[in-house]
């Protein structure tokens, strides 16, 4: 008998400590408070795991007793931890709400449309580059927006000086002068003011930087063939925010910056100042820089006014000053003598004055107002010449979006002034050139059905453009065309196309390389016509419970027909022309990106590229223009703690202007950050295999008085290692 009551007791404990405790639970988006469908629920240390149904609910049943810990994941959110003691005082139902995790995920509203829309409901194709890898990438180069479009595939900077380290920006094999760089969706960066751009100007007040490639002109105007690429500045918030960073290379680089904001109920700011320091840098020991000694300044104050809830005004002045001299390095740094002779110097003078204002006439109508008046001085200095040039350029654009149920329109108008002058030159080389543009534009959205959406545009421009040599008047119509259809949850597809227009401008890659010297004023060379489109595929997943893949897959194409060409005549002088040979460029994008846990991050990215000009002899292929190129990047990364990154780039061959071809090469490059509180360090390793230009062939010819360069094809500097320390307040 004593036995059999042992056995009872052992048997009602073992009951009481497997008890069949029950939990409801239901997910949601704290976001938008909607339900939350395949998300996971498990009960930590057991093999208690399900999924939620598609009302976000979750029943669990055999939990044991006593303290358990309830986890709830999902992809794109935070992880959500809730601890219960079981058995339950009283049986209850939980709601869960779960925070979207600071990742690719959340919703990234586009501006550049300027219909306000999130990616994924927008029909033109957009790319995004977010604030979280603006950071990272401002870690590797401070000064400039250089190393933010170096990873993005479609995108080559291109170095267009062996002495002044310039660059270009090229979409889909395209000369840099057909993509229309914007700051905040003003047009500053175009013709003769694109000249030192992309290194003036500094990613540390980056809030997104947005990406449409294909032609682009309905809202954009001239210059928009290759494709848009608009750094978005951020907006104050009403915590203040003050961001200063400090950085310190191997190659003699030094860049300290501030980036602070804040808003009131009324009145708002923000204010960016960096200040860069370069030491003259020869790495292969040819007494030539292949980093020029550099001195800039960037301040960039805005003042946000609030008179009410529905008006907005923004007032903002962009100062850079810049002085690089390159060459001989014993001219840099001593002087010249009778053995060194050689230096470029360029001495530039930036400033770009904005006012923004916006009035809500409606909940999701908008009366846009947005003009700007940009001054750009720049001079060059060789042996026995220089040059010296102003550009001004003004840019109005008034713009209404009606919102209604399923559609959203924009219609507007701009004016825009580009006049360039240049002094000390005799007339018959004087490169003064006027623009004048008038347009009207109109842009339609439609929501035809939940998974289909269709965007249109039109715009309508009246240029004219003059020197003394002659004067030209002509009018755009430039139709374009977008859609957007959601397959299911997993695939979608857009395409589009459209025409596009560039004027006549004698500041271009080519000319730049030989600072415009001995080239002629422009003479009966009208606009270039191109017309375009993109056509792309997009699929995304999860993989099990902490895995996201997905993968797009974009085709292009684009032909620019009355093609500018730079030409030379019996008197060793240059200039343009236009050609009847077009010039075509087709390819396709292939992106891959692999997240774990939002812990791991795989980006893989491809680019075939095929651009000719029926115009060069012997080869057609554009120059300095890979056919393949690829991108592999792996991150890891826990928030506000650490992150380290390995990235990969694989580029063909290039064919040089003298018909010959380069070698492919592999660069590498290597990123650690660690956060302490506020205060973070990084560390940097560019380039650590030390693919450079130079390993190949000397890219320095003739004498020490007298030298030539080679085309740029890849590295000249090397290796660049550099760290710093960031302050987060």
């Amino acid at each position: 008998m004593r036995k059999i009551f042992l056995l009872l007791c052992a048997f009602v404990c073992m009951a009481s400590a497997y008890a069949q405790n029950s939990l409801r639970l239901t997910v949601k988006d704290k976001k938008d408070n909607t339900v939350l469908a395949d998300a996971t629920v498990l009960v930590k240390g057991t093999n208690i795991i399900l999924k939620t149904a598609t009302d976000g609910t979750a029943n669990l049943n055999s939990i044991p007793n006593g303290p358990q810990t309830i986890l709830i994941r999902n992809v794109g959110f935070e992880e959500y931890k809730l601890s219960l003691n079981f058995p339950l005082t009283q049986n209850k139902s939980f709601e869960v709400l779960m925070e979207s995790a600071e990742d690719e995920l959340e919703d990234v509203i586009i501006s550049s449309t300027r219909t306000s829309r999130s990616i994924q409901n927008t029909p033109t194709r957009v790319e995004t580059i977010e604030l979280e890898e603006i950071d990272e990438k401002s870690n590797m180069r401070p000064a400039n927006v250089s190393m933010i479009l170096h990873e993005s595939t479609g995108i080559a900077v291109q170095q267009t000086s062996a002495t002044s380290a310039n660059a270009s920006i090229r979409i889909q094999g395209l000369d840099g002068r057909y993509t229309q760089l914007l700051k905040d969706g003003y047009a500053s960066f175009g013709n003769f003011a694109s000249g030192l751009s992309i290194l003036e100007i500094p990613p540390l007040d980056l809030a997104q930087v947005e990406i449409i490639k294909g032609p682009s002109s309905t809202l954009f105007g001239a210059g928009a063939i290759a494709g848009v690429v608009n750094f978005i500045s951020r907006s104050p918030r009403e915590k203040a925010d003050l961001n200063f960073i400090l950085n310190q290379s191997n190659v003699g680089q030094t860049n300290v910056g501030a980036f602070s904001m804040q808003r009131g109920a009324k009145i708002g700011y923000s204010l960016l100042a960096l200040t860069n320091f370069q030491k003259a840098y020869d790495v292969d020991q040819d007494d030539f820089t292949e980093l020029p000694k550099t001195k800039d300044f960037t301040i960039h104050p805005k003042l946000f006014i609030y008179p009410n809830d529905k008006t907005t005004i923004i007032i903002g002045n962009a100062f850079t000053k810049s002085d690089r001299t390159g060459g001989d390095i014993f001219v840099v740094n001593n002087g010249v003598d009778a053995n060194h002779q050689y230096f470029e110097t360029n001495n530039s003078t930036r400033n770009t004055s904005t006012l923004d204002f916006s009035y809500k006439t409606a909940e999701k109508d908008l009366l846009k107002v947005k003009t700007s008046f940009n001054y750009f001085k720049r001079g060059i200095s060789i042996p026995a010449y220089v040059f010296n040039g102003v550009n001004y350029n003004s840019y109005t654009d008034l713009s209404y979006l009606k919102t209604l149920k399923n559609q959203s329109l924009i219609f507007g108008a701009n004016a825009v002034y580009d006049k360039f002058s240049e002094s000390n030159q005799q007339p018959l080389l004087k490169k003064d050139f006027t623009t004048r543009t008038a347009g009207a534009y109109a842009q339609h959205t439609w929501d035809v059905t939940e998974n289909f959406k269709l965007e249109s545009g039109l715009r309508i421009d009246f240029v004219n453009y003059y020197n003394t040599n002659y004067k030209q008047n002509e009018v755009f119509v430039l139709p374009r065309v977008s859609a957007l259809y959601k397959f299911d949850d997993h695939w979608s597809s857009r395409i589009g196309g459209g025409l596009g227009y560039k004027t006549p401008t004698l500041f271009t890659e080519q000319t730049e390389t030989f600072q415009y010297q001995n080239l002629l004023p422009l003479a009966n060379v009208k606009a270039e016509r191109s017309y375009g489109g993109t056509a792309d595929i997009n699929y995304k997943t999860n993989i099990g419970d902490d895995w996201l893949l997905s993968f797009n897959q974009m085709f292009f194409f684009t032909r620019i027909n009355n093609s500018t060409i730079l030409l030379q005549n019996n008197n060793g002088d240059f200039y343009f022309g236009n050609t009847k040979d077009a010039v075509r460029s087709l390819g396709f994008e292939s992106n891959a990106k692999l997240i774990f846990h939002e812990y791991f991050k795989l980006f893989a990215g491809y680019t075939f590229t095929d651009a000719k000009a029926n115009y060069l002899p012997v080869i057609q292929t554009i120059r300095l223009l890979p056919k393949s190129k690829l991108n592999l990047a792996l991150l890891y990364e826990k928030e506000s703690n650490f992150k380290m990154g390995l990235e990969g780039y694989f580029t063909d061959k290039q064919y040089l202007y003298n018909n010959q071809q380069t070698n492919p090469f592999w660069e590498f490059g290597f990123m650690a950050e660690k956060v302490f509180g506020k205060i973070s360090v990084f560390i940097n390793a560019e380039n650590f295999t030390d693919t450079r230009q130079s390993r190949y062939k000397s890219v320095v010819n003739g004498s020490h008085l007298n030298p030539t360069f080679d085309d740029i094809w890849t590295h000249t500097e090397g290796r660049t290692f550099n760290g710093g320390i960031k302050l987060k307040l």
